[in-house]
């Protein structure tokens, strides 16, 4: 009776992570992880402690990922270190103050504000924004594919049990 309250609660904890993904406001990746721990925690299905500590590391790593993909997208379309920190103030702000849509908006308006003050053109600045919502939407990628991968794991730790 447990085991099946608790794979209940981790399949509904990797649903949220997955929601958690393009949701700033749930930390998707962690929450999936949970799920994975509570499949773990049952007598079904035992990962072992390298897969476990693996896929916390891929958590961690994904997680810091994703508040420095959209700094490295501005970068890498040219920004400079106004554009860098514009990015990272206009993310602070937009998950604060104007979400969810400012979990978008925000990184992208950011460096281009950042840019604007650095005193370069409006092209620049534009670009250097674009470049800032390409990294967000590869660290939100980055996200779905271990929460992806993270469904996958549980789906066959259940499925070899019952076979």
């Amino acid at each position: 009776m447990v085991d099946i309250l608790l794979i209940t609660l981790g399949g509904i904890c990797l649903i949220v992570g997955l929601l958690g993904c393009v949701l700033p406001v749930i930390p998707g990746p962690p929450i999936s992880y949970i799920g994975l721990l509570l499949l773990h925690i049952t007598d079904r299905t035992q990962f072992s402690t390298t897969q476990l500590l693996v896929w916390l590391l891929l958590v961690v790593v994904v997680q810091v990922l994703d508040y420095f993909t959209p700094v490295i997208g501005s970068k890498f379309s040219g920004g400079t270190k106004w554009g860098s920190w514009g990015c990272l103030i206009g993310s602070i702000v937009g998950i604060v103050f104007f979400s969810p849509w400012g979990i978008v908006l925000g990184p992208f308006g950011g460096a281009f504000i950042g840019e604007l003050l650095g005193e370069r053109s409006a092209r620049d600045a534009f670009k250097s924004g674009i470049g800032a919502l390409i990294g967000f939407l590869v660290g939100t990628v980055f996200k779905v594919v271990i929460c992806g991968y993270f469904v996958w794991c549980f789906a066959k730790g259940l499925l070899t049990v019952a076979a």
